[in-house]
This record gives C-alpha cells, structure tokens and sequence, in this order.
C-alpha cells in the first residue's frame, strides 16, 4: 500500500516537473538580460600583461606550427603531429599549450569535471584571460560542473573568458534526478543528443583532439579507475577546420550562455555587482599538480620529449558533425564524421583495426562490415574492446555481449581488455614505442602517474576510439562507432592518410589486445552436438523482442595458456592453446553481472540508444 502510494507520487512529482519545464523551460529576456550585465558589471577587466604576445610562455610548438604553414600549399598542406598515448603527457601538453597562447584558446569538451584535472584546466584558462588571451569554452551541460555558483563566478572572472553550456536541460545547469527523469519524460529526443566532441586549439594553428574529457581518470589520476585514452596532436592547416567547427558550435542556438542558464542568473543577480570573481582551487594532491605545472613549464622537457618526435605529415582533415544532426540525422552534410567513417570502412581491402570501449554497432555499421565481409571473406577485423570488468558502462556491455555471436560472424576477431593488464606499467609509461617519443625525465610528474600491477590497484578501463584502415588510413576521435555516435550525439576528430602514424596507432592496439592485457572471445568449443544445440538455442533466445532466458551465449572468453603462442580463433589448434575463463571473468557473482543478465534478458529494445 505504502509502495504502492510512493511510485503515485513519485509519477505526479515527474509529471508536475516536465509540465512546468515545459510551460517555463526558457529564462525571461528581461532577467537574462539584467544578469549579463551584472556579471559584465562585476568582471575583472585589468590585464597581468601589457605585451603583445601577452607574455606568452615560450614553447617549441610555435617554431613546429610556423614551419607547418611555411611548408604547406592548399594542394599539398604539411602538418606535425604526436600521439598521445600516457594520460599524463596529455595533461601536460594542454597546460604547456595554454601557457603558450598569445590570442586565442577554444575548447570544447562532453566532460567538465570538478576534480584537480578540471580545476588546474579551470585555472590556467583564467589566467590565460588575464593575460590578455581570448578563452571561449563550449560544455555538455549533462556531465560538467554542475554548480551554478561556480559557473556564476566564471561568468564574472574576466572579460577575456567566456564559457557556454551546450543542450541545458530546462535551461539550467545544474540537473537534479528528478529533472533528469523529468527530461526522459518529457523531451527524450532533445535530451539524448549530446555534445560528445573534444578539442583545444591554441592560436588557431596547435590543436589537439581525441577522447579525452577534462576528468582525472583521463590523465591517469584517478585512485580507482583510470582510462587508456589516445589524442593526437597537430600543428598545422587542419586548425582552419577546428576553428570552423568551434564556431559554428559557439554561435548555435544550443549553445548557451550562462547568463541565460536560470540557477546561474538566480545566483548572478543574487551575488550582485560587488561579488568577488573567479578564485583558484585548492587541490586533493597539490604536490601532483605542483610536479606537472614545473614540467609544463620547461619548453626544454617538451622539446625534447615532444616536439622534436613529432611526425611530418601530409593532409590531416578535423571532421565534426553538426549541431543540426539530431534534427536532420539522415542529412551525410550534418552527420559527416559518421558518413566518412562508414565510406572509409567500406573502402577496406586488407584490415581493419578498431578500438572502441563500447562494441555496440549500429545498423549502418553492420550493414556496412556485413558487405566488406561477404565480399572480401579474407579482410581482417581486429577489434579491442572492454571486458565487463573493464568497462565504465555494464549496461553497454550488456547489449554487447547479447551480440557476440553476431560480431564473430562478421569475421571479428575480438579481444577484450582486462581491469589489470600485466602489462600495465607499460601502457601508462613506456612512451618510447607508442607514442616516438623520448623517455620520461627522472622524477617530476611522472612518479605522480598511478600504474596498477595487481588486482588490488587501480582498474584501468580502455575509453580510446580509433580505426586503422589497410595500415595507412587513420581515425583518432571521439566516435564510438555505435549507434548513439551516428545518430544523436555530435561526434568529432581527425582522419589522416599515413603510414607512419598508421604503424604507432596499429601497434598501441594491438599491445592492448595482446594475451597479458586482454581476453580473446571465441566461440565456446569445438563443433559439436552441445555446441549446435547451444548455439540454436541462443539464436533463438537472442531474438525474442522481451526476454532473452537463455544463460549461455555462443561464445565466450578465452585465456592464452603458458607455453603457447597466440592463435586466431578460427585456428585448429586454438582450443589447445587456450582456456575458457567464463563470460565475465574477473568479475564476482555481484549485482553488476546480475544487473548485466537483467539487460541482456529485456534490454533489445535498448539497442538503437546505446
């Protein structure tokens, strides 16, 4: 009865919010207005430099862009670039690059969080501002900040810096779980397109672009769970495009500035002309911060470590869908980076490596690996992807492993990251063969950079998103080549045509599908009457609309023995070398695999969303 009389009030309290978000989603001109101006009143406007270059820290980076433009013809542009592969020279290099920027610093980001990664980037942009640099920063409202106190102080911390909120639900930034429900409830379509796209670009000619969100988990700081992410930075002709894209998100009518957000003008014309501006954060580990900020500041280190690594490449394209997709999905002009990818996959002829942290393909996309496989039955399809107890998103892994049957008949040859790879230590700091660079400086920040090596340490999860095509053709973005990145979120990154990174991008996948880092998913055994039964029977438990009841899927993983060398799946001695270690290994009889079975039994309808 009391259960029964809560679920009433919890859908008349649903139902009262969506209505009034519906009846009053946007703030009153007039009281926007009155907040702009406040915090316009209240913004600091003297300068830390009078020089013209607004006493820009030196950096080696500038000598590589200017030699970039010097070298490029609009038939033959010429571009550096590095990948980056360790979370910490990614940090790095986007603090040393702010630190460096003379007029302008553009950002766009899915994730703004507030821990030490969001607070130093916070702090250095505001200090770039003050120095006389324009910073213009564009946030999903859905996953940054969330605290329209601090918002309100960055609306007032210079006129040099401006931050703007993409897609606020009910014009607000911050969403509390009854409006979230409220939103699903009452404008799912515009609740579910996402700004996913992830940029900086520095004086219109050094830009960097990849996974990576503003989080410590992205930077390898994270205490529990850190990510294998990979950016790639460039110097060059393609910042032209970055700067197109970011304009045209900057100036669309889901890009909204916070004087229009209603918590945020509240807390404006609350705090009144005479409230103190931006203020630095205190941070969890200052002496991390503090290690990393001298590094960043030694354009010595970064020449040597970075710049003078970096590769000489022809054409790199910056792709990035439009804010118009999820009103004209079908439009190729307003889905292009989905649309290029799919041509560029269709075009195949040796191999595709993939790496995704979601193996969740949408119909285009099995339509699109089902032709390649039915006409060129010999092309390879390497894929690294997350194990359940790797992934940050169970309920993705799920509608995965639902599917596995179906991935394998697409020839994939999947591999799925472990929580501790052995190798671990290598990943995070042996930058010498993945990313051509030098090796780490002693001490400094890398001794800051959490590694796990047992299973009691930190859980590392893959969250990188590249294709390597025929070992030329590269992808390196923020498309997670499922079904939610080619129909609703916009989606952004480079597409390069060359060897040379094909190599280091190809050998950084395929290390982490390697047998210390990952598990190989094959079918369950050898040909045989169970395996034909098991095998109809999930075929045909997997299509039921409701409710998939059968607990054992076609394949499953697979654990290199000691003493063997790896085989592919469809090898006749692959059972001899290898052992089944159970659908989820690593992973306790908990409410997360049981959570997981709940999804694969009801979860079909999910699909299209994921």
């Amino acid at each position: 009865m009391r259960a029964g009389r809560f679920r009433d009030d919890l859908c008349i309290a649903l139902i009262a919010i969506a209505l009034a978000a519906l009846c009053g989603c946007a703030l009153d001109p007039l009281h926007a207005r009155r907040a702009a101006a406040t915090a316009a009143a209240a913004q600091n406007r003297s300068q830390t430099c009078a020089a013209a270059d607004a006493c820009a820290a030196n950096t080696p980076y500038r000598a590589v862009a200017r030699r970039a433009f010097a070298e490029s013809t609009p038939a033959a542009p010429v571009h550096y670039a590095n990948l980056l592969e360790r979370g910490a020279d990614a940090l790095l290099l986007r603090v040393h690059l702010i630190r460096s920027a003379r007029h302008s610093i553009d950002i766009q980001t899915f994730i703004f969080a507030q821990d030490d990664a969001g607070y130093l980037m916070l702090d250095e942009l505001v200090k770039a501002a003050a120095r006389g640099v324009r910073v213009r920063i564009i946030v999903d409202q859905l996953f940054s900040l969330d605290d329209p106190h601090l918002y309100a102080a960055l609306a007032r911390a210079h006129a040099n810096f401006e931050l703007r909120v993409y897609n606020p639900t009910f014009h607000k930034a911050s969403t509390q779980p009854l409006e979230f429900a409220a939103g699903i409830l009452c404008c799912f379509l515009r609740f579910n397109q996402r700004m996913h796209n992830k940029m900086l670009l520095v004086d219109d000619e050094i830009g960097i672009a990849g996974g990576r969100n503003y989080q410590d988990r992205y930077y390898d700081w994270d205490d529990e769970f850190d990510y294998r992410d990979r950016d790639l930075l460039v110097a060059g002709p393609a910042a032209t495009q970055m700067r197109a894209s970011f304009d045209t998100f900057w100036h669309h009518r889901r890009t909204v500035a916070l004087s229009r957000l209603r918590d945020v003008a509240d807390t404006i014309l609350a705090d009144g002309i005479d409230a103190s501006g931006y203020e630095p954060h205190a941070y969890r580990r200052p002496e991390r911060v503090a290690a990393l900020s001298r590094d960043a500041d030694d354009a010595a280190l970064v020449a040597r470590r970075f710049s003078s690594h970096a590769l000489r490449i022809g054409h790199i394209d910056y792709f990035s869908d439009s804010p118009e997709k999820a009103d004209q999905p079908n439009q190729p002009h307003e889905n292009e980076l989905s649309s290029r990818i799919m041509a560029l996959v269709l075009a195949a002829r040796t191999s595709i490596v993939l790496q995704t942290p979601y193996l969740v393909l949408s119909g285009t996309a099995r339509g699109v690996f089902g032709q390649l496989h039915k006409q060129h039955p010999g092309l390879r399809v390497v894929v690294s992807t997350n194990s359940l107890a790797a992934t940050d998103a169970f309920y993705v892994y799920a509608i995965s492993h639902k599917y596995k049957k179906r991935h394998l008949k697409l020839g994939f040859e999947i591999h799925e990251f472990k929580p501790f790879p052995l190798e671990a230590a290598e990943l995070v700091a042996g930058y010498d063969e993945l990313g051509g660079a030098g090796p780490p400086p002693p001490g400094g920040y890398e001794k800051y950079s959490r590694a796990p090596l047992v299973r009691h340490g930190v859980r590392l999860g893959l969250h990188a998103k590249s294709i390597v095509i025929d070992a030329h053709l590269v992808v390196i973005g923020s498309h997670n080549f499922d079904p939610r990145s080619d129909h609703y979120n916009t989606e952004s990154g480079f597409i390069i045509d060359d060897a040379g990174l094909a190599a280091m991008v190809e050998a950084s996948v395929r290390r982490d599908a390697e047998a210390p880092n990952a598990w190989t998913v094959a079918k369950r055994s050898r040909a045989g009457f169970w395996q034909r039964l098991n095998a109809a029977v999930s075929d045909f438990s997997t299509a039921l609309p409701l409710f998939d009841f059968w607990p054992l899927r076609y394949a499953t993983s697979f654990e290199l023995n000691p003493g063997c060398t790896p085989r592919h799946p469809d090898d006749p001695g692959f059972y001899d070398c290898y052992t089944a270690v159970g659908d989820f290994p690593e992973v306790d009889l908990s409410s997360k695999t049981i959570y997981t079975r709940m999804i694969m039994a009801f979860g079909a309808g999910l699909l299209s969303v994921m």
